[in-house]
């Protein structure tokens, strides 16, 4: 359950309320959305997610790309963006649990496992291994993703944005991380 009330869409006013209509009008409400929109500069900010998201499909493509934000998001334990990226996995016809990487797709995996788990020890051989893929902008686009989607996953968990409806019956199917458990 959110940790934090939510306002009813008659409460939101002004530039919230018409985000909120043209959300509604086009299929796209979410829980993280609606919880957002309780402050429009908020909302307005983390949108830029689907900026970034356009970029690094364009990059990488769309199976590295969902491979890659669900990296980052197990990794970080957020159970929300987890899940719609299990879904997301599922829709490409992979099983999420056990798939086959490319080597392109396995390098993006270790970096939004190193990201979250400490951004200071990125090594000089992941970035090598990913420059036999990617130019330097296109690792700027990558990088760029994977902090936008660490944001994400930060904002969800700590006010623990519920789960949306079309994800409940994948909530069995969310591992929470345990690389945390050792640190002290």
């Amino acid at each position: 359950m959110a940790r934090v009330n939510l306002k009813t869409p008659d409460e939101l006013t002004g530039e919230a309320r018409k985000a909120y209509e043209e959300l509604e009008a086009a299929g796209k409400i979410t829980n993280m959305k609606l919880v957002m929109l309780q402050d429009y500069g908020t909302y307005k900010a983390f949108m830029g997610w689907y900026d970034s998201w356009g970029s690094l499909v364009k990059v990488v493509g769309e199976r590295a790309a969902t491979i890659y934000a669900h990296s980052v998001s197990t990794t970080n334990g957020c159970q929300l963006c987890s899940l719609f990226f299990i879904s997301d996995l599922k829709a490409l016809g992979l099983d999420p649990n056990n798939f086959e990487t490319s080597e392109n797709e396995k390098l993006l995996q270790q970096l939004g496992q190193q990201i979250v788990k400490d951004p200071t020890k990125v090594s000089d051989e992941l970035l090598n291994g990913l420059r036999k893929f990617y130019s330097d902008e296109e690792i700027i686009v990558i990088v760029g993703f994977g902090a936008q989607m660490q944001a994400t996953n930060n904002f969800n968990s700590v006010l623990g944005v519920d789960v949306d409806k079309r994800l409940l019956p994948l909530k069995d199917q969310f591992k929470p991380a345990t690389w945390r458990d050792v640190l002290s």
